[in-house]
């Protein structure tokens, strides 16, 4: 009778050792780093210097008072505006490097180094040019 849990390991190890998911891990440690470097280009930068215009310098602090009731539409703002913020910044590397990608597919390949056939022939065209 198999073992049912080391079959289940084993299969687990094979998930795990994949490349795509190692590539996900990565992915999502950078991305988490990445949320940060945005945040601070976010509020230490963007909203500054929107507050000039706004008299405000976050969004988050802007409320509505129906009753008993605090609806915080800022901090909505907020949210929008941070993922537009990220979206444009992902989208500007994606181009890059899709445009970096381009490029090196689009560099002409060396020619190819002749076949034996065609050595045999170039000397068989070279002796016959001598004599």
């Amino acid at each position: 009778m198999p073992n049912k849990t080391s079959g289940f390991l084993a299969e687990f190890k094979t998930f795990i050792a994949r490349g795509n998911v190692m590539d996900m891990a990565v992915g999502v440690i950078i991305g988490g780093a990445f949320s940060n470097i945005t945040n601070s280009l976010i509020n230490d930068i963007v909203m500054p210097v929107l507050g000039i215009f706004t008299s405000s310098v976050s969004f988050s602090e802007l409320s509505l008072t129906i009753g008993s009731a605090v609806i915080t539409y800022g901090n909505f703002i907020q949210a929008v505006l941070n993922f537009l913020i990220m979206a444009l910044v992902v989208f500007c590397l994606v181009k890059t490097l899709n445009a970096f990608h381009k490029k090196k597919e689009a560099a002409p390949l060396p020619p190819p180094a002749p076949s034996a056939e065609e050595q045999l022939l170039t000397e068989i065209r070279d002796l016959l040019k001598e004599q």
